[in-house]
């Protein structure tokens, strides 16, 4: 406040203003100076630690936008109403303090006087409040200065300061209030309270008034001052910490700390939670009182508020509690006067810990004082103005709820406690005529009280009973013990009746009591009352109602976790010998505080809060993997012992199955083996847990019977009917729970552990099991296809039931029940319409058998196949058959091994159960059944998992024992092949083989049995889907698989090569030389699907996923039905767990789990953090490297079994391509060194596979070394160039050269190039040195031309490199990459097969990029390449001789002539193997190019193209395409003659361009022609350059010459790429225009092009007529246009200069030209003429006509060298005027009527330009009309006067 001068107090609460309820108790704090508070010393001289809280921990169960957080401030009371008391604080500011100094001096003076006199009275002084939903969302978004909030909350007491931390649980997204950021909130205003608006009532109308933006409130003048207030989400385990009761809670390291205090909440709904620790809590809140009817001075009133045990005024209890800086409990209470009011409101909350045994005198006295606040001394300060109280017990029960109270005037008579004040006692005066003035509320929470009267009554029965005391009255039934029998049915059936609440809150103790009742039925007069029916009834009802209202509050079972955690926790047989009897926690043990372990609290905690369960030695619960929420972590501390856990682990730990007592006793350093140690350890903490449980402790002949729970739940189950079997049935697993707990503890408590199996339970119980398991498996069958829900319950809730019994009972007799299930069902299947569902729950059943934790030891896996010592039938007649199917005893037995035969499936009971389910499911004929392929391979999935991870298994013997039982496995999985998804890149037809083609081949030729016969004769209950069986498709010929979906493909192969890993390695190679070849090529095939399958994805791959939220996955009923079923056991849950707390290092340990990860049920977090990421990814990486090892080794096994084989052909060359396959997947170098030396192996044996058989393989090897010889692990490299160069070597050694690999590699290393995106030059190149290397050292070899050819070969990769290389840097330049994939195809001059791939490259890369001409050029040099080798090949007079029949095509074609290479002739092998080096390969290239150059418009070349191919056609008398060929001839001369003129068809523009600067490289100083598209302008092409530069070279580095000047390099600026562009024309000399006649010969085959460049002797461009010389310069290119490229290097360049006088000939030789063009034309263009003539004879310019003949023309030259010059162009002017003449006269027969006089202007300026002209023209140069002597020299072009300046 601005004024500091009395002490201010705060109460904080939470109000929901839509409940419009109180949704918390209060919490008092004050934040005054000790100085201030030195006022009030008198009245509270000592201050508990506990009222000095700063810091509070609220609870929110149901978050709602509607929350407040109300801050109510009070002050000590002081004469005045509020609002002169508040007056000060609004208008005084401690700035301005000398001004008020005096009137604040007083003030104080004031407020010491008043803290003495009425320090103990408070009056309201002001309120705020805080919308807490914009907190929590604001402190998520809005970006607060965190560094300030950090500073802020470093010091965290301050003097104004105070944290409350929400802890909200279930919260929906509209309010999460479990994760916001801290924030830090100032509040600034408070509003004055009003004296006659205290009521909550009120308060809810201000609040809802503050949320509306034009709120009243805002204009009221508020109270200034500052409250600083932290909130944030609470921690997890705060320290320092108070629960309601005030109990510390741990950890509380220091008990002199300032403490936290835990508000209790008042949840705005029913919260179904039980009572997990004592509480017994009053609450009272005074309302309002009317005295306005009441005599006397009463004005200033407040209600004082006691708890008295007694009626003198001694009697009043300490257990009110404190509010701030005062004493923990006190006596009594006041309220807060407001002053000069008859009828106040109040707004306390008084809050009392009462004592748990209440009597009847117990009862609230409230007294009514009035205070006199005038310093009158004859006065008293409080005189006593009325009198009213509460009974607290009627009946037995505590009274809650709203009061309207009589006030009487005088003090009530003695013994009026017994009575309400409503009873009228004699001689009392009462206020206002005994009418109810005072109201007051009373609530209650306590776990004493029911406040539920049918529980209340339940609980009173029973303890009669068990007290015996009787009669006892009860309301106004007295008991007595003929009527108890009744009433006690009468309230247990009841008890469905009470209220939800309170019977959750209770329900532990209802059902002891019930089980008590069934377990010690009562004696009443001597007779035994049996009420184990009415009991069980009720339990079912109970456990029933329950489940009904709890839907949400179920784990993944559908078990309610409040009834779980009822039998995990709190369950325990009723027997008084074993139990010591616990003190009650409110017994006055305890002098110091109790140190509680909890966060006591009646709501519940945040669903997330699992227990953690040991991790001890069962892996078979699934069942309670995500143990029940509510009793959340006091419960781990109670219960001290973890281990008991639903399988009683801690029951069968201490034996094994099969072997001594010792082995497999592995007790959890937490979990205990001993029941009675576990409950002495932590009496204490029991006791507060079980809070009031009778432990029956009494006399025993009230009990005189001891029943078994679990016989007698077996019995009444049985027994039951109708209604009541149908709601045991529906928690049928809770009953079972039930059961095989009361077992577990009866074998324990009667030491009976020891005892054989089939002793330890009378015959008559084991009936009943058996009577129970067929009535459910009956009901199971009956009903699986009405009640879904239900039968999928019961099956998983028997089938944990009998896994649970297996640890307890005879496991013979246990297989028997199995066995029973399976024969029901099996029976059913035959006639069932919708057989997957049945399926489906026999699949559920045998997995969650399967999950026990002693599984492997239940399937006997050390034994041999021979008749077994197990529960299945004897098999004396099955051995006795089995030698009919093979004469090898040895034989039989390794394939019994491998297959479901009968004695595997009956030595291995429960594998062999598993195992047929699967091949069951995967038959290929069986169709849609996602989600059992889902089921069925998860369930093996994870035992496997389990296996794995088990500590028991590690040693590698002991596992391959493990793997031995899952042989058969890989039998099904190589049946299922051809369903599985196809994993390879290219899903090619399955693999490689395409077995799946093969796949009806029969097995004969194996040494298979027919499973079916296998079936029959073991008698089993599982019948093989045969082909007649009810539910199969009918079989169509042409199969479809149902395919298996990627996910469950991926899972059933990670089995496949577990076992694979884990088996025995002999039986293994045994197995395989049994199997034919065709068997081990499948089974090749499939080890090729896993390499495809498991192949590393990397961390991007991840990340992708990662920001997919939800992969959906193509098998969403699969995942339906798992969510359903909870398929994901919980099995997995622990491996995962396992798992994690492994530091993981090895791989073997890692191994299987990113699997395992992957069904993370209740971590589905979507966004993973970068560790987890990079975490996953190195799994990941783990399991591909695992895998892949795994799979080599089964592949070398293989290569030493069929070694010796016939058939190895066949099988070796599988064995590669899987091998090949390896290594084009991503690898770790680990594997990849593994990998390479296993490949060199095979090759080096079995050279013949790749040199002799088909090129296909070796050509893959290559590629596939090349690629690794790239890598950038130095391992990985060194590896492959040995293997490259080994292999080279062999090739070699066959045939003393190694063409084929020279070639395969050259090949490679193209397509490489061409491909791979992320290929590393640099790396090759190392590698390719070490090769060459690897040459020059071979001793052996040195002799001979080895070293030389492969120096060879590593020069031309290299050059391919730079090229490839550089091809990639070019990828956006088509220019740069035609002339870099050009070069690369002359780099392979020598192999036509590849040159030939370029060329196809280019032709491709051409029409992308519609330059059809010059892919129509690749094409045609494609086919004259294929012609040459053919002409070599064959001698066949049709075919063209060679390139010399293409070249009317085009000149360039003739350097696709041969190499005549003793390296290369066509015969060798590996050349010229493609499929273009035949005729129809030479057709069809023909007929791609006669097809571009259609499309380029030269049809003049497509006739040329079909001369080559009509012989060839003809010859092979083919009239069809003949006369489509002709047909095609004939078009194009069509166009030909429609298209003469050429304007049609515009064949492309020239460009010469040259670079300079030595950002360009190679190109600096090169110039080319470039070849635009027809119609491109100079500013096209400039700007396209110019962009495409300056993207590569930077924004400044890049300039275009602007002149066409030649360059001089020395002025140009180092640092800049310099291009010139200049537009070219095609030159001919005169010779070349006789045959370039039409328009397409003058635009075909060209080779010359010329530009001029104007200029003047003193360097400008253009000066006068006379001054003006022009330079030509002719371009010639080194191939002609069109190429195979669009630009062509400039190979020579001439230049001639023109002198002035020949620049005006020319000039006018064009003008004149022109002129004759327009008036010839046909049809005549009357514009186009009129526009020449206006241009020759109307021209006013300068430089026209007139203009040069006067500069020229009018002296005769001084020297005799230009005489001809003159001549020359007086002639030209001669007929430049006759051409003038001829267009006038053409004009005028053109015009109309309106152009007549612009004709005449025309004519004019003819005849001005003529007079002027004619005494030019006319003179003549007499030294020329000499008469001529003869020369002898011929007259050429070089001797002419002009000057001429040649380039070579």
């Amino acid at each position: 406040f601005e004024i500091e001068i009395e002490p201010i107090f705060g109460v904080l609460a939470l109000y929901d203003v839509k409940e419009k309820k109180k949704i918390s108790e209060n919490f008092y704090f004050d934040l005054n100076s000790d100085q201030i508070k030195g006022l009030l010393r008198p009245h509270n001289p000592h201050a508990a630690i506990s009222t000095l809280a700063r810091s509070t921990i609220f609870s929110i169960t149901y978050p709602s936008t509607d929350i407040f957080l109300v801050i109510k401030l009070e002050k000590v009371l002081q004469q005045g109403d509020i609002g002169e008391c508040a007056e000060p604080y609004m208008v005084m500011k401690e700035s301005d303090s000398t001004k008020h100094k005096e009137k604040v001096e007083k003030l104080k003076n004031q407020a010491e006087h008043f803290c003495n006199k009425l320090g103990k009275f408070r009056m309201p002084f002001a309120w705020t409040a805080i919308h807490l939903m914009n907190i929590v969302s604001s402190a998520g978004s809005l970006e607060r200065d965190s560094s300030d909030s950090e500073n802020e909350r470093k010091g965290t007491w301050t003097d104004r300061k105070k944290r409350t931390l929400e802890r909200m649980n279930l919260g929906d997204d509209a309010c999460n209030y479990t994760n916001f950021r801290p924030a830090t909130l100032t509040v600034t205003n408070f509003f004055k309270q009003e004296g006659d608006r205290l009521s909550d009532e009120d308060l809810y109308k201000f609040l809802a008034d503050m949320r509306r933006p034009s709120s009243v409130l805002r204009r009221l003048r508020p109270v200034t001052a500052q409250l600083k207030i932290d909130i944030s989400p609470a921690p997890e385990s705060p320290h320092y910490c108070l629960s309601p009761e005030l109990l510390h809670v741990k950890p509380y390291p220091d008990p002199r700390v300032r403490p936290t205090k835990e508000i209790l909440e008042f949840p705005a709904r029913e919260v179904y939670v039980p009572y997990t620790a004592y509480r017994n809590l009053v609450y009272v809140y005074p309302q309002s009182l009317n005295f306005s009817s009441r005599q006397g001075s009463v004005r200033n009133i407040t209600v004082k508020i006691q708890f008295m045990a007694g009626e003198d005024s001694n009697s009043a209890m300490p257990v009110i509690f404190g509010k701030s800086s005062c004493a923990e409990f006190s006596r009594e209470a006041y309220s807060a006067v407001v002053y000069h009011n008859k009828s106040p409101e109040f707004y306390e909350e008084i809050k009392m810990n009462i004592p748990a045994n209440l009597t009847d005198n117990h009862h609230m006295l409230f007294t009514f004082y009035h205070i006199s606040c005038q310093q009158k001394p004859s006065s008293s300060l409080e005189t006593p103005v009325g009198y009213t109280w509460i009974p607290l017990m009627q009946h037995g029960r505590l009274r809650t709820g709203q009061f309207s109270l009589p006030v009487s005037v005088d003090k009530p008579p003695p013994s009026y406690s017994v009575l309400t004040p409503d009873v009228q006692l004699p001689g009392m005066k009462w206020v206002d005529n005994h009418k109810g003035v005072f109201n007051v509320e009373v609530l209650a929470a306590s776990s004493v009280h029911t406040q539920d009267q049918f529980l209340d009554k339940f609980f009173t029965l029973v303890h009669v009973l068990e007290e015996y005391s009787f009669p006892f009255r009860l309301k106004d039934v007295i008991i007595t013990e003929n009527n108890v029998e009744t009433e006690l049915k009468a309230s247990i059936n009841n008890l469905r009746s009470a209220k939800m609440e309170p019977l959750l809150r209770f329900v532990h103790h209802v059902l002891n009591k019930l089980i008590l009742l069934i377990v010690r039925p009562p004696v009443i007069s001597g007779q035994i009352v049996n009420l184990g029916r009415a009991a069980f009834e009720a339990m079912a009802q109970l456990v029933n109602q329950i489940h009904k209202n709890l839907e949400g509050n179920q784990d993944q079972h559908g078990h309610n976790n409040l009834l779980a955690s009822y039998i995990y926790y709190m369950f325990h047989l009723p027997d008084s010998d074993h139990h010591p009897q616990f003190p009650g926690l409110s017994s006055p043990l305890y002098a110091g505080p109790i140190q509680y372990a909890t966060l006591s609290r009646a709501t519940a905690r945040p669903t997330s809060l699992n227990l953690s369960r040991s991790k001890s030695i069962s892996n078979s619960n699934p069942d309670l993997a995500t143990t029940p929420t509510t009793p959340d972590d006091e419960v781990k501390k109670i219960m001290g012992c973890k281990g008991i856990d639903r399988s009683h682990s801690w029951v069968n730990s201490a034996y094994a199955p099969g072997g001594p007592k010792a082995v497999l006793r592995r007790n959890h350093p937490n979990s205990s083996c001993d029941l009675k140690q576990a409950t002495e350890r932590s009496p204490n903490r029991m006791s507060s847990f079980l809070d009031g449980f009778t432990h029956s402790q009494h006399s025993q002949p009230r009990f005189s019977t001891k029943k078994l729970l679990h016989e007698e739940l077996a019995l009444q189950w049985v027994v039951s009917t109708s209604s009541v079997r149908e709601a045991a049935l529906q928690q049928a697993w809770f009953f079972f729970q039930l059961m095989v707990k009361s077992m577990g503890h009866h074998l324990h408590l009667s030491d009976k552990l020891e005892t054989p199996r089939k002793l330890r339970f009378p015959e008559r119980f084991v009936d009943d099991i058996t009577a129970l398991a067929n009535m459910i498996t009956t009901d199971i069958v009956s009903r699986f296809q009405k009640d879904v829900e239900l039968v999928e319950r019961l099956n998983t809730s028997l089938a944990f039931f009998l896994n649970d019994l297996l640890s307890l009972m005879d496991r013979g007799y246990i297989f028997g029940l199995i066995r029973m299930y399976y024969k029901q069902v099996s029976n059913k299947l035959q006639a069932a319409q919708n057989p997957h569902a049945l399926i489906a729950l026999r699949l559920d059943f045998i997995r969650i058998i399967c999950s026990h934790e002693h599984y492997i030891t239940l399937n006997l896996p050390c034994s041999t196949l021979s008749p077994p010592a197990s529960p299945s039938p004897s098999v004396s007649s099955a051995t006795s058959q089995s030698s009919g199917f093979s004469t090898l005893v040895q034989d039989q037995k390794i394939a019994n091994m491998f297959e479901m035969s009968v004695p595997f499936r009956q030595q291995h009971f429960l594998v062999g159960l598993l195992l047929t389910e699967l091949a069951l499911i995967l038959e290929p004929d069986v169709e849609g059944l996602f989600f059992l392929h889902k089921k069925a391979i998860g369930a093996i999935h994870n035992l496997l998992c389990s296996h794995d991870a088990d500590s028991r298994y590690t040693d590698s013997e002991v596992k391959a024992h493990v793997a031995k039982l899952y042989l058969p496995l890989i039998g099904i999985v190589m049946d299922t092949l051809p369903q599985l998804y196809d994993f390879t890149e290219n899903g090619n037809p399955k693999g490689r083989l395409a077995a799946s083609v093969m796949d009806e081949v029969d097995n004969e030729n194996s040494n298979m049995i027919s499973q079916t016969i296998a079936m029959a004769i073991a008698g089993s209950p599982v019948p093989h889907p045969n082909r007649n069986a009810p539910f199969q498709l009918p079989v169509v010929p042409s199969r479809q698989y149902s395919t298996l979906s990627a996910e469950s493909s991926r899972i059933l192969l990670i089995c496949f090569l577990w076992v694979l890993k884990n088996a025995d390695e002999e039986i293994l190679q045994k197995w395989f030389t049994d199997l034919s070849v065709f068997q081990l090529n499948r089974l090749l095939d499939l080890l090729y699907l896993c390499i495809s399958c498991f192949e590393y994805k990397g961390k991007k791959a991840f990340e992708r996923i990662n920001s997919l939220t939800f992969k959906k996955s193509q098998d969403m009923k699969a995942r339906l039905e798992e969510a359903i079923l909870g398929t994901v056991s919980a099995r997995q849950e622990m491996v995962r767990r396992s798992r994690e707390r492994s530091p993981f290092g090895n791989q073997e340990n890692v191994r299987w789990r990113k699997n395992i990860t992957h069904w993370r049920q209740n971590a589905d977090k979507v966004d993973k953090t970068k560790s987890e990421i990079e975490h996953d990814a190195l799994v990941d990486g783990n399991l591909v490297t695992e895998s892949n090892l795994v799979i080599l080794d089964i592949l070398e096994i293989i290569v030493q079994t069929v070694m010796v084989s016939e058939s190895k052909e066949s099988v070796l060359t599988g064995v590669l391509k899987v091998i090949l396959h390896s290594m084009a997947c991503n690898q770790s170098a680990l594997f990849l060194q593994h990998c390479f030396a296993t490949q060199r192996a095979l090759v080096f044996k079995f050279p013949e596979m790749l040199f002799e058989e088909d090129t296909e393989l070796c050509a893959d090897l290559c590629l596939r070394l090349l690629r690794h010889c790239s890598s950038c692990v130095g391992t990985i490299r060194s590896h492959a160039s040995a293997s490259l160069y080994l292999l080279m070597r062999q090739n070699f050694e066959i045939g003393n050269n190694f063409a084929r690999v020279k070639m395969q590699v050259t090949m490679s290393l193209s397509s490489l190039v061409g491909t791979s995106q992320n290929f590393n030059e640099e790396y090759l190149r190392r590698s390719l040195k070490t090769i060459l290397t690897y040459a020059e050292d071979d001793l052996e070899l040195r002799e001979t031309t080895f070293p030389e050819q492969v120096q060879d070969l590593v020069f031309n990769l290299h050059m391919i490199l730079t090229d490839t290389v550089k091809m990639k840097e070019h990828q956006e330049d088509p220019e740069m990459l035609m002339d870099l994939m050009y070069r690369i195809a002359k780099g392979y001059q020598t192999s036509p097969d590849l040159r030939l791939t370029w060329l196809q490259n280019m032709a491709g890369k051409h029409s992308e990029r519609t330059n059809h001409a010059e892919a129509a050029q690749c094409l045609v040099h494609s086919a004259a390449l294929v012609a040459e080798y053919l002409n070599m090949l064959e001698d066949c007079r049709y075919l063209p001789v060679g390139c010399v029949t293409f070249q009317n095509i085009s000149s360039n074609v003739l350097e696709e002539s041969a190499v005549s290479d003793d390296v290369l002739s066509p015969d060798e092998e590996g050349i010229c193997a493609g499929k273009y080096f035949t005729e129809a390969g030479l057709v069809g290239l023909l007929e791609q190019a006669a097809a571009s150059f259609t499309m380029a418009g030269m049809y003049e070349a497509v006739n040329e193209v079909y001369k080559i191919l009509i012989p060839i056609h003809e010859a092979n008398r083919d009239s069809k395409k003949l006369a489509t060929i002709h047909g095609k001839l004939q078009d194009a001369f069509n166009k030909i003659s429609n298209q003469s003129s050429g304007w049609e068809r515009m064949f492309g523009t020239y460009f010469r361009v040259g670079f300079y600067g030595c950002k360009f490289g190679d190109l600096d100083e090169q110039e080319f022609v470039y070849k635009e598209p027809s119609i491109t302008k100079l500013a096209e092409i400039s700007y396209r350059l110019e962009e495409f530069y300056r993207d590569r070279f930077g924004e400044e580095a890049a300039e275009i010459i602007k002149d066409s000047n030649p360059v001089d390099k020395g002025k140009l600026d180092p640092n800049k790429a310099y291009i010139q562009i200049t537009y070219v024309e095609p030159f001919f000399d005169t010779y070349e225009l006789k045959d370039r006649i039409t328009y397409f010969d003058k635009n075909y085959n060209l080779r010359c092009f010329m530009y001029c460049t104007p200029f003047t002797l003193d360097g400008r461009a253009h000066g006068d007529l006379h001054e003006q010389y022009k330079r030509k310069t002719i371009l010639t290119t080194s191939h002609a246009f069109p190429y195979i490229k669009t630009r062509i290097n400039v190979i020579h360049k001439e230049e001639i200069i023109l002198i002035p006088i020949e620049v005006a000939i020319e000039d006018l030789q064009k003008k004149t030209q022109e002129l004759a063009f327009a008036t010839h034309q046909d049809p005549a263009d009357a514009k186009m003429l009129q526009m020449v003539l206006q241009g020759s004879v109307g021209t006013t310019v300068n430089q026209g006509p007139l203009e040069v003949a006067q500069v020229f023309l009018a002296d005769i030259p001084d020297d005799p060298k230009l005489f001809r010059h003159h001549n020359k162009l007086r002639l030209c002017f001669k007929d430049f005027m006759k051409r003038c003449d001829d267009a006038l006269r053409k004009n005028k027969t053109l015009i109309g009527a309106d152009q007549k006089e612009y004709h005449r202007e025309l004519e004019r300026n003819y005849h001005r330009l003529k007079e002027s002209l004619q005494p030019m023209i006319s003179l003549k140069i007499p030294q020329l009309y000499k008469t001529l002597v003869p020369s002898t020299s011929h007259r050429n072009s070089f001797s002419r006067s002009s000057l001429r300046k040649v380039e070579i």
